[in-house]
């Protein structure tokens, strides 16, 4: 992940546990249980895979224990070092690699192996690893992590290091970025700050944990507090059975009810999309806006919280040395400078509004010929797209699912990975795993002179289970790394790749949506990242210190390949008969894409500016809120309308200042994918996948991202590429109805030569 900056106290659920936590200047211990003996324990096998059939949680808390105990030793004993050669009491560092790093990844890799075990199994089983005792492991090892960064003689000496090297060059780029992240961790912790201004930039950090908890805890209780049961089965007459199934107070009176709705994301967006009754979709439209501000539960309003968020995180980046906390954030940023985002966030709007008025425009006309009357409103847009793309566009998400058997899916994305990336990925029987349903896959080099031993491994643990894990419909997978690739300690890359998708059942193979498609390629990019990196050092290695705007770019690049028509029929056939997909039916899925692209980018680039805006002034965030939003969005602001109130991952998740992230990450994934298009024949093709795993796949944090770009593309990023792929269009002079219409003229051509 990317570098992380301090003050960001982790808010431990489920959605954001293996985010990069942030680190502090103390560590907290907690009593250490278990195993004494290091070889009873449960880290790994013969042949170096964890054994999961033996891990028990008093091994888990014991080893990590040990091994926290291990790497703050490693620390002291460095330091203590260091120390004497400071008073010219022991010999000089020689060498910052041989004598600082590498001992620290000694001691830190098995570290980050049992921790890894741990989150593995916290989502894949939390029967056997409930949130109680992961909590212990993960802050236990997250204390032992931040020791090695917030050490005053390592700071120094490796920043010395990084001054001389740059006179001598003696250090390859890889050691650099290395070197890099010690000196950044340090100085966004505060390492460089000093008596009172250290004395409040702790109070500052203390009390900014506490706001940002109860930001989210007041959140989840307004979620929760809202609840609607609908008894009438005429409401839900458009609802598809899987739907109603998990919306059924009894789920085995699915297609009777009652329903239960409730403003959880996944919900309250599936509502909106198949109710068709707009005063319904308008009380839970406005019941979700409204929650955690002063005109629902008084006792549960966030304003006060989310100015107090702000302005402690003003004032912990004045303390650091910064203008503001978005100008600290872009330390871990590959766009670099506020500027540079606000340059490219403010290209796309210039293409998106256009091309967003025109497709509400469609979409009402639509409706109006279907039987609505008067003006669409926000509330109305789910439905009515949902509408339009089945009868327009002939895209039925419910019926696709016939044609995407997960083996089926499964077996051409390892193909699209052997013949892009050079590398084969075969099934491995026998080895230990946390249940039944989990498969195991050594990963392989293609080629004549290719060895035979394999170079990474990944588990996958596809279906859902309620009694064990936690379905989560807006975060439906996660790539957790187990251990990371390490010359120094001689290990491989480990992973694991868990979802929620159904079940076979009644002979039925496991059959995904598109958007399960979608989740499968995306999370297996990330993995790609984290099991064919070649850097040398685990602190650097696959998507360990990828800036954060970078970190999300290899998932949305496999993202892009799967929508290409050869792609969707070498993964789909019909479960029954093998019959391929339909030809209408892949063009479906390709405009499905572009089907009101410029209307969801609107939305997407408001809410990155609005965080952006909420760390850049001191306007009050109502104020902020209302300047805004007239900019991006085609409907008038409700005036009890609080969004901000709520926004979890902007005031107390780990994305403020840093919202922007997720689009970045995809204009450059889209410019990525471009080159893939651009190669017409097989063997091209194949040089340019060869190409993004030398690059991409295989620098990690190891080289900053915009250099990594650079050498796969030969030329900085641009938007282009992403408007390109949303289908949107640059107006004519007078106007037009965006969305592929007639009246635009793709943003190509002389502009894409221009940058």
């Amino acid at each position: 992940m990317a570098v992380s900056f301090c003050g960001k106290r982790l808010l431990l659920t489920r959605t954001n546990l293996f985010a990069n936590p942030r680190r502090h200047g103390y560590i907290v211990l907690v009593p250490e249980i278990g195993e004494d003996l290091p070889e009873k324990n449960p880290l790994s096998n013969l042949h170096g895979l964890p054994e999961f059939n033996n891990v028990t949680i008093e091994k888990c808390v014991g080893a990590i224990g040990q091994q926290a105990i291990a790497a703050e030793k490693s620390v002291r004993a460095i330091e203590e070092r260091l120390e004497q050669v400071a008073a010219g009491t022991g010999p000089p560092v020689s060498d910052v690699i041989k004598d600082i790093i590498l001992p620290l990844e000694a001691t830190g890799a098995p570290l980050e192996t049992t921790w890894g075990i741990a989150k593995t199994l916290y989502l894949g089983n939390s029967s056997r690893m409930p949130t109680k005792s992961y909590l212990t492991i993960h802050e236990r090892a997250r204390g032992a992590r931040r020791s090695k960064f917030n050490s005053v003689p390592i700071y120094r000496t490796l920043k010395g290091a990084l001054e001389d090297a740059a006179k001598k060059q003696e250090l390859t780029g890889e050691e650099r970025r290395l070197l890099q992240k010690y000196v950044l961790e340090a100085k966004l912790s505060g390492i460089e700050v000093d008596g009172s201004s250290k004395l409040e930039l702790n109070e500052i950090l203390e009390r900014l944990a506490q706001e940002r908890t109860r930001f989210a805890g007041k959140r989840d209780m307004a979620v929760k507090k809202y609840q609607q049961v609908i008894g009438d089965p005429a409401l839900m007459k458009e609802f598809p059975p899987t739907l109603l199934q998990s919306l059924a107070t009894d789920p085995s009176q699915a297609m009777k009810g009652p329903w239960k709705i409730t403003l959880q994301p996944a919900v309250a967006e599936r509502f909106l999309e198949y109710c068709g009754d707009r005063t319904h979709r308008w009380n839970l439209w406005q019941a979700d806006t409204r929650k955690c501000s002063i005109h629902t539960d008084k006792s549960l309003e966030n304003s006060t919280h989310l100015e107090s968020i702000r302005a402690l995180r003003k004032r912990q980046a004045k303390l650091l040395g910064y203008e503001s906390y978005v100008h600290m954030s872009m330390e871990t940023k590959m766009a670099s400078s506020v500027e540079a985002v606000s340059n490219a966030l403010d290209e796309l709007h210039r293409y998106a509004k256009p091309a967003a008025d025109g497709e509400l425009g469609t979409l009402e006309r639509f409706a109006g010929e279907h039987g609505f009357r008067g003006p669409l409103d926000i509330y109305d847009v789910p439905y009515w797209k949902r509408r339009h793309l089945a009868t327009v566009h002939q895209f039925d998400q419910e019926a696709l699912k016939d044609y995407f058997p997960l083996p089926r899916v499964l077996t051409g994305l390892f193909q699209l990975a052997e013949q892009l990336f050079g590398v084969r990925i075969v099934e491995r029987v026998g080895v230990d795993v946390w249940h039944e349903d989990v498969r195991f896959y050594d990963v392989l080099e293609t080629g004549p002179d290719a060895p035979s031993e394999p170079i990474a491994g990944f588990y996958t643990d596809f279906y859902s289970r309620e009694d064990e894990k936690l379905a989560v419909a807006d975060n439906a997978g996660w790539m957790v790394g187990i251990g990371s690739r390490s010359a120094g300690t001689a290990s491989q890359p480990l992973a694991a790749l868990i979802c929620n998708f159904p079940a076979p059942l009644y002979g039925k193979p496991s059959l995904l949506t598109l958007d399960d498609v979608q989740t499968l390629f995306n999370r297996f990019g990330k993995a790609l990242q984290h099991l064919l990196t070649t850097c040398r050092y685990s602190d650097v290695a696959g998507l360990s210190n990828v800036e954060w705007d970078a970190v999300e770019v290899s998932g949305h690049v496999l993202t892009h390949l799967l929508h290409d028509s050869a792609t969707i029929r070498a993964i789909s056939a019909h479960y029954t008969n093998e019959d391929p997909l339909p030809e209408p039916c892949v063009e479906a899925i390709q405009r499905r894409r572009t089907h009101l692209a410029g209307y969801r980018l609107c939305r997407e680039l408001y809410l990155a500016n609005l965080d952006l805006q909420l760390h850049l002034t001191s306007d009050y965030w109502l104020d902020v809120m209302k300047k805004l939003y007239p900019q991006y969005h085609q409907f008038p602001l409700d005036r009890k309308d609080a969004h901000p109130c709520s926004l979890v991952p902007i005031a107390s998740g780990e994305w403020g200042a840093a919202y922007y992230s997720h689009l970045w990450s995809r204009m450059i994934a889209a410019d990525v994918y471009s080159a893939f298009a651009e190669a017409k024949e097989p063997a091209a093709r194949q040089e340019v996948g060869r190409r993004f795993r030398d690059t991409f796949l295989a620098l990690g944090g190891g080289c900053h991202p915009s250099e990594v770009f650079r050498r796969f593309r030969g030329r900085d990023p641009s938007p282009t590429a992403l408007l390109q792929t949303l289908g949107i269009y640059k107006p004519l002079v007078g106007g037009g109805s965006g969305g592929g219409a007639t009246t635009h003229q793709k943003a190509a051509g002389k502009e894409e030569q221009q940058h």
